[in-house]
C-alpha cells in the first residue's frame, strides 16, 4: 500500500535569516517572495526577519513564518506527491490553509500581520504576560498549579508536557512549584500568553478578519489544533483559527490524529525541525524530517518518493 503524507508547518521560534534561501532557488517562489518584499505592508516585517532580534517578535516573526512556509511549499508542491493531510502549529495553522490552497499566499501573510497586531494589542492593555513550559509532571499535578499560579493550559505537547501561559508575575513560583512537585520547568522568553484567555479579545476581530477573505475549497484536509480533527470547510477553519489565538493548541492529540488517518511519512517545511522531532518521538513508526536537513529541493524530493512507493 502506498504511503500517506502529512505536511508539517512551524509555529514561531525558529526563524532565521536564511529560511528563504532554498525557495529562492525555485522560480515561482522566487518571484512570490519578490512580490512579498516588495509589497508596502509585509517589507517591513519581512526584512526584519533577515536582521537582527526584531527577527523574535510577533509583528516580524508570524508573517515571516507563514511567509516562509508558503514560499518553500511553492517551490516544493510542483515536484511533491500530494498529501494527504497538513497541520499546523500555533501561526503555523494559518500557513496550513495556504499550504492546502484554500487561502491565497498574500492574504495568509497580511493576516498573520493582522493577527500579530490584535495579540500585541491584548498583551499592550493589560499586565505582562508570560510563559513556562512544564515536562515530566506527576499525573493530575499540573492542573492544580496552573489554578493556584493562574495559568492557563496554552499547548499540550505530550501526556505530562505542556506550555501554560499567564500573568508574568507568577511565572517563576509557578516553575518553582512544578519542579517541587517532582517536574521540570523553564520560563520562557516569551511576553505573549498565547492560546489562553489572555487573548480573548482578540478573537472577535480576528474572525471578522478571515470572515472577509476570499477561500477556495482545500484540495486536502487541514488538522485543527484546537480539536484535532480534519477540516474542509471554510467557515469551520475560519471558526477555529480565530478560536485558537484564546484556546489550547492539543497538539499531543493532533499528532495522535495523524496516525488514526493513516500517515507514514511526514515532512516539516520549516524552519526548525521541532514538529518533526516530536512527531518521530511519539509515533516512531511515521518516516519524519525537515526540510531544512536537506541540502535541496531535489533531495527532499527523492526522500519522499522513497518513503511513499
Amino acid at each position: 500500500m502506498a504511503g500517506r503524507l502529512l505536511i508539517l508547518c512551524p509555529g514561531q521560534g525558529a526563524q532565521h535569516p536564511a529560511m528563504f534561501d532554498m525557495a529562492r532557488d525555485n522560480p515561482a517562489a522566487g518571484r512570490l517572495l519578490d512580490a512579498w518584499f516588495d509589497d508596502p505592508a509585509l517589507a517591513g516585517p519581512l526584512r526584519e526577519s533577515l536582521e537582527g532580534p526584531a527577527r523574535f517578535s510577533n509583528r516580524v516573526a508570524q508573517p515571516s513564518i507563514v511567509a516562509a512556509t508558503l514560499a518553500t511549499w511553492t517551490a516544493l508542491g510542483e515536484l511533491a506527491p500530494a498529501p494527504a493531510l497538513v497541520a499546523g502549529y500555533s501561526i503555523g495553522e494559518l500557513a496550513a490553509w495556504g499550504v492546502a490552497g484554500a487561502l491565497d499566499p498574500l492574504d495568509a501573510v497580511k493576516l498573520a500581520v493582522e493577527r500579530a497586531r490584535l495579540m500585541d494589542a491584548c498583551m499592550a492593555s493589560g499586565p505582562p504576560q508570560g510563559m513556562v513550559a512544564l515536562s515530566d509532571m506527576p499525573i493530575g499535578s499540573a492542573d492544580e498549579l496552573l489554578q493556584r499560579f493562574g495559568f492557563h493550559a496554552a499547548i499540550v505537547t505530550g501526556d505530562d508536557t505542556l506550555v501554560a501561559g499567564g500573568l508574568a508575575r507568577q511565572r517563576e513560583a509557578l516553575a518553582e512549584a512544578a519542579v517541587a512537585a517532582g517536574g521540570r520547568a523553564a520560563v520562557l522568553p516569551v511576553e505573549v500568553a498565547s492560546h489562553t484567555p489572555l487573548m480573548g479579545a482578540a478573537v472577535a476581530p480576528f474572525a471578522a478578519l478571515l470572515h472577509a477573505q476570499r477561500w477556495s475549497a482545500p484540495a486536502f484536509p487541514v488538522l485543527s489544533g484546537i480539536s484535532a480533527e480534519p477540516l474542509q470547510d471554510a467557515s469551520r477553519a475560519v471558526d477555529h483559527l480565530a478560536r485558537q489565538l484564546a484556546e489550547p493548541i492539543r497538539w499531543k492529540d493532533c499528532m495522535d490524529a495523524c496516525v488514526e488517518a493513516g500517515v507514514t511519512v511526514a515532512l516539516e517545511l520549516g524552519p526548525g525541525a521541532a514538529l518533526s522531532r516530536m512527531l518521530q518521538a511519539r509515533h516512531p513508526d511515521i518516516a519524519c524530517r525537515s526540510i531544512t536537513e536537506f541540502r535541496s529541493l531535489g533531495g527532499v524530493c527523492s526522500w519522499l518518493g522513497r518513503q511513499l512507493e
